[in-house]
């Protein structure tokens, strides 16, 4: 989770694909036509309801709300922006075969033996326990100290790490490293599979706390899950590892500072074993990082000029955030919400999206590269000029701030949370 810098434009996930005529009803003959025109099957099991309304008046009401099922397809928010695909010239991909061994012996290291992980059970009210309800109502009595903002940005956290499948799907678009068969014996497959497998104890465990805190709507929760793996995630990659690779160092230092916050405030509000929880997460991230900023790391020393290059360009798209196509069936600015709420707690902020990029280029050590061509050269420097130039736009903006507003949160059951 991070907070959206820059607006992706999406398609408005209310809105079916085909655009309304200026004049037309949800009701009119026109917008119906159109809307059962998106499919036969439509069609046809339209007619077929008319029927059985004629012979079965009784249960018009469930074939009204059925017939509107019908007329409302599936159609999560999307990606607009032109899609790059395949950017990374062809012979390149010989240098993430030849990197396998190394892969092996410097990146697998980064992977903990699952008899060693922790898992979500360690942290929560042994079900099997006769103090099981004890141990519930405990949880839910030091949840009741946690303000609603806090569980805001918790829950958007969880939402987050709960959209995995979207991400092992974009390491898998990588060329050179994707999993080919899905238990490919490669270096690089093995790690985005164990990854995955790491990283889903994150969003189990998150899940299963605060369902048992009571304190937010679930329904609404899970809806926006499914709504936000539904949209997918088009990070601009280009399916070029170089790109993807740097996206994901960016990310997982991302997650780090979140959850390490989240660990912070929930000590703060008194509830210690909330703050374990977080700081845990928090300590699996930072590994994760160490991991990807590490291949980045073996790019720069390979080929320094063709990553430069990389770099500045994912710098100049800017870092869409995982969950910035984040919907629950009503706010459409959902995201932008959820963003404003931790940037005002200090969860994540746009001070961390430059201080990430800072200290990656220290990481990375991009302002000692040299032999560069010309075009390296110039994406050395807006790389390392660009910490700087943020913050002085933060600032300006931080004075722009106008007077906070409050806007409901159907997580907390559309109780008003300040932005």
């Amino acid at each position: 989770m991070a907070l959206k810098l820059n607006p992706t434009i999406a398609q408005s996930p209310k809105l079916p694909a085909f655009a309304l005529p200026p004049m037309a009803s949800l009701r009119s003959p026109k917008f119906f036509m159109a809307s059962t025109l998106r499919s036969g099957s439509n069609c046809s099991a339209l007619i077929f309801v008319n029927e059985i309304k004629k012979s079965y008046p009784d249960t018009n009401e469930f074939v009204d709300r059925e017939v509107d099922n019908i007329k409302k397809p599936f159609t999560p928010p999307r990606e607009v922006h032109v899609q790059v695909t395949h950017s990374m010239p062809p012979q390149k991909i010989e240098i993430f075969k030849s990197l396998e061994d190394w892969a092996d012996q410097n990146l697998l290291v980064h992977l903990k033996p699952v008899e060693k992980c922790w898992q979500p059970q360690d942290f929560l009210p042994e079900p099997s326990s006769d103090g099981f309800h004890e141990q519930v109502m405990e949880l839910r009595e030091r949840a009741r100290e946690l303000p609603d903002d806090y569980f805001v940005v918790l829950v958007g956290d969880m939402i987050t790490e709960e959209a995995l499948p979207t991400y092992q799907t974009m390491l898998n678009t990588l060329d050179g490293v994707r999993d080919e068969t899905g238990a490919s014996p490669t270096s690089w497959a093995i790690w985005t599979r164990a990854w995955t497998a790491e990283e889903n104890r994150h969003g189990d465990l998150l899940n299963k706390y605060l369902y048992l805190s009571g304190r937010v709507d679930m329904r609404q929760i899970e809806k926006t899950i499914q709504y936000l793996i539904g949209s997918g995630m088009d990070p601009r990659t280009e399916n070029n590892p170089y790109l993807g690779f740097i996206y994901t160092s960016f990310q997982e230092r991302a997650t780090f500072i979140s959850h390490g916050n989240t660990a912070r405030l929930a000590k703060e509000h008194g509830d210690l074993k909330l703050a374990q929880i977080c700081g845990t997460i928090a300590a699996d991230e930072k590994r994760h990082e160490t991991a990807y900023t590490k291949i980045v790391e073996k790019l720069f020393e390979i080929d320094p000029d063709g990553t430069v290059l990389a770099f500045a360009d994912m710098m100049r798209k800017k870092i869409a955030m995982p969950a910035h196509l984040m919907y629950d069936g009503r706010d459409d600015n959902l995201f932008d919400n959820f963003s404003a709420v931790a940037q005002r707690l200090g969860v994540y902020t746009a001070k961390d999206y430059a201080d990430i990029l800072e200290f990656l280029v220290g990481r990375w050590k991009v302002e000692k590269l040299s032999g560069l061509s010309g075009e390296g050269l110039k994406a050395q420097e807006y790389v390392c000029g660009l910490p700087p130039r943020i913050r002085r736009l933060e600032e300006r903006a931080q004075g722009r701030v106008k007077q906070a507003r409050s806007v409901p949160f159907s997580w907390v059951y559309d109780r008003q949370v300040s932005l």
